[in-house]
């Protein structure tokens, strides 16, 4: 049972080896893309420890409307970020992991 509307997210991109430099760069600038967008409690991009080509983003939202807007909006109004080209240095689509936030530290 859900006991909140927000929606928290862990999003696994595995990149073709030797890009995860790359990858990250990418996922830095959707991140900065997001920045003060309505209903982004946190979009952290990480860096997996001795998996150079593995970058998880940690994502809390408000609700699945706003995640929505804002990730659709930040591609749209951003030309230097084309999601063909993340594809490009993908090994395989993404893995996401979907959450119910419940609370604790900077959400």
């Amino acid at each position: 049972m859900s006991t909140s509307t927000r929606v928290g997210r862990i999003v696994t991109f595995t990149a073709k080896p030797g890009r995860g430099e790359q990858l990250a760069i990418v996922m830095l600038q959707i991140a900065e893309a997001l920045r003060g967008s309505m209903g982004c409690e946190l979009y952290a991009v990480t860096r997996e420890c001795g998996a150079a080509d593995r970058v998880r983003v940690v994502e809390v939202w408000t609700d699945l409307s706003s995640a929505d807007a804002a990730l659709a909006t930040a591609v749209a109004t951003h030309p230097d970020i084309d999601l063909n080209d993340l594809l490009e240095l993908l090994v395989e689509p993404p893995e996401q992991l979907d959450l119910d936030p419940l609370g604790g530290v900077g959400i």
